[in-house]
């Protein structure tokens, strides 16, 4: 009987907090905070519709390939592309990063990025089997 009164007290005490902490936690959160989940519309995070072009040229009757973004942020190659090339990507989001590298078989070439017609980015670079990127971060 000397050694069986310490897990006799111990259970106690877990029992007595066990209790305690039930208590708390009923009248502290006895009021729940309102939520405002059912306010927001379906469309909350789209914009108004916006086109970003991408375009790639060169030398005439020069080819290219092509690597760009589309608008959920999928890469795209296009291999053996006629210069000049162009794409139109439409997107609803509030912003769109946009890439294209191109590597060509003549000695010019240049790229451009725009947004609803605002140059967003635009290179150009002359040299032998000329490669060229064209990068936004906010189209």
């Amino acid at each position: 009987m000397t050694r069986a009164w310490l897990p006799l007290v111990l259970v106690m005490v877990l029992v007595v907090s066990g209790f305690a902490v039930w208590r708390l936690r009923s009248m502290f959160a006895a009021n729940p905070l309102p939520t405002y989940s059912g306010s927001m519309t379906e469309d909350a995070n789209k914009s108004d519709p916006k086109i970003v072009r991408y375009e790639v040229w060169g030398e005439p009757g020069a080819v290219a390939d092509i690597n760009y973004v589309d608008a959920e942020g999928d890469p795209n190659q296009i291999v053996g592309a006629a210069l000049p090339w162009s794409i139109d990507v439409e997107t609803d989001s509030p912003a769109m990063s946009g890439n294209v590298v191109a590597q060509g078989d003549g000695d010019f070439i240049g790229c451009r990025i725009t947004a609803d017609g605002e140059v967003k980015d635009e290179r150009t670079i002359t040299n032998v089997s000329a490669y060229i990127y064209c990068f936004t971060k906010a189209a």
